[in-house]
């Protein structure tokens, strides 16, 4: 067993690390035009990528980030980390904004969801209600008929 090793970011990396994930946020963030109150997170989180929409509380979408918008490739979007870091930069947008309640609706059984749904309560976000909306079959379709031969 080695000495185990902590990397340390400089100031600077951070700063980088902050602009970037800015810069994911869109610079033209829609403005709702009726009240501000109430907000809708949208977390779909799939095998492959993990995507955040921000609605307002009609359904509108006012802003939506991806691992894949940050600039996570491959098989880096579906990471927890990559999941967090789209949920920082969603937070973001909902500052901007001004929404002061949000409600969250989490879907998908990716390994994303639950550190997206822990860095938005980080943020400090007011989350009134988390739901789970996954889509679950009961008995599926109807099977093809007997084949005769």
């Amino acid at each position: 067993m080695g000495k185990t090793r902590i990397i340390q970011k400089s100031e600077e990396e951070l700063l980088k690390e902050k602009e970037k994930i800015e810069s994911a946020v869109k610079k033209e963030i829609k403005k709702p035009v009726y009240k501000k109150e109430f907000g809708k997170i949208y977390i779909s989180s799939s095998y492959n990528n993990t995507i955040i929409t921000l609605t307002d509380e009609r359904g509108n979408v006012l802003s939506w980030v991806s691992a894949g918008s940050i600039g996570f490739k491959g098989t880096k979007k579906a990471t927890p980390f990559a999941a967090s870091k789209v949920a920082e930069a969603i937070a973001l947008a909902v500052k901007k904004i001004g929404i002061d309640k949000i409600s969250v609706f989490v879907k998908g059984i990716g390994s994303g969801r639950d550190s997206a749904l822990r860095s938005l309560v980080n943020q400090g976000l007011n989350i009134i209600s988390i739901k789970d909306i996954t889509p679950i079959p009961h008995n599926g379709c109807r099977p093809p008929k007997v084949r005769r031969v």
